[in-house]
């Protein structure tokens, strides 16, 4: 009983829903063996003949391949192709290939040289050593694709199922009419089909593989029980009843197993996994022989072939060349089915290759496929319902496809129909109701495929602009750590500058420690001398560039003459701004000398000395600038700016004369010491005063050589009148000092009586310097004004030398309790001063007599009229000068010096040494300059 059971088991089947039962028209083909097709001279392979992308690319042009060679690369679900026969490839381009829509692929062209030589192939006959993962590997690499129509890869199915797989099905229903490509297989290739099974068997381990088989086909059935062994015990021959679909994946597996594949899901997901006939076989070889996929079965039919029959046929070969072999002659409009009538698809050209979803070409005739019948309105018979074996409802999916209402289309599981022609075959209004539900498929397919690359678009926006949000928050983090480190930079550079600060205060504060026998650290000193190295060229080379500009403009004397005017212009402001400077400083420490700290005073009145010495530095600077002119001036021009010169210069002299006069009055009660002091230093001024007062006209002497006889008689009028008012003015400053009290320290006044000897002889010099400018004039001035003129020169000179006989004597009377060394001392000085005032008022005479007597008198008594009256002015102002100057220099750091060494017979005579000497280096710079 429990056999019996397990029997009733083992070959209970179920049926399907639907169906339909259509002429088998099977027995055209299925009696006739198997025949091969002849190779042709050029092959067309596509490179996507599966379910995929295609491979990749790995041949060229020109290149000479073998039998089973690939031609693309396969990785993942893209398996590779290879080369049907060995040649030669001459084109790589989009041709025609099996697809209703009639479009062009990538495609391999190859010329095919006869000898169909093999490549180099791996069987493997003891497979069952073998990993399935290298089984597998085999079988991608072979290019083993669903031959059942579908055209999936093999490989990702067997490897999509592994341990879930229970159930393993061979599909031999074969049930579309006409096709006996897998009937003639298992009738001759049984034990191929059995040998694959096994090596699936040792691939997936499934509990069982069952082998589904119409009953419309025992030759087939006989075989294939023939080739199972006692050893097969899991393997199973399952005879079904005819019915089209039955081969359908869902349909064999509701009649196999009764279980039902759900909406949108695979066999799979159930336990159960299904491969074609044909698949198997080509796994077999792939892995035992280690042959690629490029042959399989093709039924060639219809009652347009003379000799119908099933054909190994390479993959490549033309539609043509095959019904070429069957006797074929194409009529006008003939038809050609790649497929079964009902599942199958029009060629558009015969020239389309085999591929490996092509298992047949029906030819029929034009009584087999009669006329065109034309399509009318759906009358909702519901014939459709009833015929369809996925349990559809096709109405209702033809009315979504044709108003274009794809999301209902899809609701009513469209793409769960298996496009079985059964609802088309049954239709009486003669609906393709197969090529809206095609088409409509078609349309979503596309519409996902454009809402995928959208959403990957936006998945692509969206990290851009992630992206570019992380890139500017990173940006703004930089930028702040740096704006962080720069301020972190500012305050290290404040706190060094802060700890450099501190660390001079702690070195200036704390003590010194003298090491013995190191040597000092003089880098300091060495590098201030070498900046006031570089401040001296610097100086030198303006002065040096100045000069340069100077001789560039003597070239032109209308240039020449401009320069002239500017650099007395300039020279007046400078004698102006010196007068200034020299007035405001030296009356402020005369005020505050009584009631201020003394050493302020001295350096207040030694920064005023400096600046007073640097502007007439610069006024004679470029008076002697001005003397160069060239010779081809103006001559009237030239004689009057060098009067107008000799004035200037003049005035100066007496304002620096008068200043120390004014001063002497004020500071009656100055240490007697300090005043020796200062009035050494007032002498030393005023002879080099004297010495640059009688250099100035000596240069003016040589410019006017040609000038007019009348102007130079005048220039000489007015020289005269101004060495008489300084006359006047030198006799009067001695008698002012003779009238100061009589209770005047007696060093003081010795002092008082050394600068007042000393002015006088410096006016005395003067006098008889512009005396001798004039003489030089031109020799047509009047006889009596030159006598005249002369006359006045001798007796200021005796004048002179008068007062400077008379001075020596009111100091001795009035100094006798000072040291005697200074007092011979400055005797002699103010002998030898004497002498040479009288040697200059000798020379002047004789100069004088050698004058022209053309001149007007009456002019020239008016312009000696004048000349008295700015001679007096000048003289006045100098005194005052001179007053000034002297009590700058008494208040002088010189003043501060000890008692010692104005007391001190030795030193008092080292000092009267050093004197001497420095009058004499300015003496010699002077006449230097005045030969210059």
């Amino acid at each position: 009983m429990f056999k019996l059971f397990n029997w009733s088991k083992k070959d209970n089947i179920w049926d399907f829903s639907g169906g339909i039962h259509p002429p088998e028209m099977k027995l055209q083909s299925s009696q006739t063996p198997m025949r091969v097709a002849s190779i042709p001279d050029e092959l067309i392979i596509p490179l996507q003949q599966h379910l995929g992308p295609e491979g990749e690319l790995i041949v060229k042009v020109g290149e000479h391949v073998l039998k089973g060679q690939p031609l693309t690369r396969g990785v993942g679900r893209t398996v590779p192709v290879h080369a049907s026969t060995s040649g030669t490839i001459t084109a790589i381009k989009p041709m025609v290939t099996a697809h209703p829509s009639g479009l062009k692929e990538l495609s391999v062209c190859l010329k095919a040289d006869g000898l169909d030589s093999w490549c180099e192939l791996f069987p493997e006959p003891d497979y069952l050593q073998l990993t399935p993962q290298q089984l597998l590997q085999k079988i991608e690499q072979a290019g083993i694709a669903g031959l059942g129509g579908a055209g999936f890869p093999t490989a990702s199915k067997l490897a999509g199922g592994k341990d879930a797989i229970k159930t393993l099905i061979v599909n031999a229903a074969e049930c579309e009419p006409y096709i006996t490509a897998d009937d003639r297989l298992m009738q001759e290739h049984a034990d191929e089909v059995i040998e694959g099974c096994r090596v699936l068997q040792h691939l997936l381990n499934p509990d069982q593989i069952l082998i589904g088989i119409e009953d419309n086909k025992p030759e087939a059935i006989a075989a294939l029980k023939k080739a199972i062994t006692a050893h097969d015990k899991q393997i199973f021959v399952r005879v079904i009843p005819t019915k089209y679909p039955s081969g359908g994946a869902k349909q064999l597996t509701k009649i196999l197993t009764g279980k039902e594949v759900p909406s949108g899901a695979r066999s799979s997901q159930i336990g159960v996994l299904m491969q074609n006939v044909g698949t198997v076989v080509a796994i077999k070889r792939a892995v035992i022989d280690g042959q690629p996929l490029i042959e399989r079965v093709v039924t060639v039919t219809g009652e347009s072939i003379t000799s119908p029959g099933n054909f190994w046929t390479r993959l490549g070969t033309p539609v043509h060349h095959l019904l070429q072999q069957t006797g074929f002659t194409p009529a006008s409009e003939q038809m050609v089915i790649m497929g079964g009538p009902l599942m199958g698809f029009t060629l558009p050209d015969l020239k389309v290759p085999v591929v490996k979803i092509c298992n047949c070409l029906l030819v029929p005739s034009v009584e087999e496929v009669g006329q065109k019948p034309i399509e009318e309105a759906c009358i909702r018979c519901g014939l459709c319902v009833e015929a369809c074996p996925a349990a559809l409802l096709p109405q209702q999916l033809y009315w979504f496809s044709k108003g274009k209402e794809h999301e209902k289309a899809q609701k009513h599981n469209l793409f769960d129909c298996i496009e079985c022609g059964a609802c088309a075959y049954v239709c009486p209004s003669n609906i393709p109701l197969v090529q809206y539900y095609r088409q409509e498929k078609a349309e979503i397919r596309e519409i996902k495929q454009e809402e995928r690359r959208a959403a990957e678009a936006k998945l692509r926006f969206e990290a851009k602009q992630q992206r570019m949000e992380r890139e500017k928050l990173a940006r703004e983090e930089r930028h702040k750590k740096a704006a962080v480190q720069v301020e972190a930079s500012d305050k290290d550079a404040v706190a060094a500058a802060l700890a450099r600060v501190k660390a001079k205060q702690a070195t200036a504060t704390s003590d010194i420690h003298v090491i013995a026998g190191a040597a000092p650290d003089n880098s300091a000193v060495i590098a201030a001398r070498a900046a006031r190295k570089e401040q001296a060229r610097a100086k030198q080379a303006e002065k040096q560039a100045a000069a340069s500009a100077v001789d560039e403009t003597s070239s032109d004397p209308r240039k020449a003459a401009v320069a002239a005017a500017l650099a007395r212009a300039k020279a007046r402001k400078a004698s102006q701004e010196n007068n200034g400077d020299s007035v405001t400083p030296t009356e402020a420490p005369a005020v505050s000398a009584n009631g201020d700290d003394p050493r302020k005073a001295a350096v207040a009145a030694a920064i005023a000395r400096a600046k007073a010495k640097k502007a007439a530095q610069q006024a004679e600077a470029e008076s002697t600038m001005a003397e160069t002119e060239p010779a081809d001036v103006d001559p009237r021009k030239a004689a009057v700016a060098a009067a107008i010169a000799r004035a200037k210069a003049k005035k100066a002299a007496q304002q620096a004369e008068a200043e120390p006069a004014t001063a002497e009055t004020e500071s009656a009660d100055v240490d007697p010491r300090k005043a020796a002091v200062a009035a050494a230093i007032a002498r030393a001024k005023a002879k080099k005063a004297a010495q640059q007062a009688e250099a100035e006209p000596a240069t003016a002497e040589t410019e006017s050589t040609d000038v007019d006889p009348r102007k130079a008689a005048v220039a000489a009028a007015i020289a005269r009148a101004k060495a008489k008012k300084a006359a006047q003015q030198a006799e009067a400053e001695p008698a002012t000092a003779e009238t100061e009290p009589a209770d005047v320290d007696p060093r003081k006044a010795a002092v008082a009586a050394a600068i007042a000897r000393a002015k006088a002889k410096k006016a005395a010099q003067q006098a008889e310097a512009e005396p001798a400018t004039a003489e030089t004039e031109p020799a047509d001035v009047a006889p009596r004004k030159a006598a005249v003129a002369a006359a006045i020169a001798r007796a200021k000179a005796k004048k002179a030398a008068q007062q400077a006989e008379a001075e020596p004597a009111t100091a001795e009377t009035e100094s006798a309790d000072v040291d005697p060394r200074k007092a011979a001392v400055a005797a002699a000085i103010a002998r030898a001063k004497a002498k040479k005032a009288a040697q200059q008022a000798e020379a002047e005479p004789a100069t004088a007599e050698t004058e022209p007597a053309d001149v007007d008198p009456r002019k020239a008594a008016v312009a000696a009229a004048i000349a008295r009256a700015k001679a007096k002015k000048a003289a006045q102002e100098k005194a005052q000068l001179e007053a000034q100057v002297s009590e700058e220099e008494m208040l002088s750091p010189a003043a501060e010096q000890p008692i010692e060494e104005e007391t001190d017979p030795r030193k008092v005579a080292v000092a009267a040494a050093i004197a001497r000497v420095k009058a004499k280096q300015a003496q010699k710079q002077n006449e230097q300059t005045m030969i210059e």
